[in-house]
């Protein structure tokens, strides 16, 4: 487990998405912190550019790595240094449940 330590160099935060109720009755929704400071590690894998609403835009590919909690779902996003990133997979560690591989992407919908 050392060496996967190792790479856990990013904190990160882990999001989700919550409904609450206004003073009004109203319902808000709103991003809250799941879990805040998570060591984890990105590594970029591919991007690209492409035109949105008539403006340029670009999108990163990411894997991240955090460990393992069998809670974190593709509905959560991660966000690192004001980069938001939405989890478009979660793939568990298939032997020894020590990590979770969060597929993710960023771009032109702000995460």
């Amino acid at each position: 487990m050392k060496v996967l330590s190792a790479r856990l160099r990013h904190r990160v935060t882990i999001e989700e998405y919550t409904e609450t109720r206004d003073q009004y009755g109203g319902v808000v929704q709103t991003w809250s912190a799941y879990a805040s400071d998570v060591p984890a590690e990105i590594v970029p894998l591919s991007g690209r550019e492409f035109v949105a609403a008539q403006a340029m835009q670009d999108s990163v590919t990411a894997r991240i790595t955090v460990r393992y909690d069998p809670s974190i779902k593709p509905e959560m996003r991660i966000k690192h240094d004001g980069t938001i990133y939405n989890i478009r997979a979660v793939l568990p560690d298939p032997s020894l449940r020590r990590w979770l591989t969060l597929m993710c992407d960023t771009g032109a919908n702000d995460g």
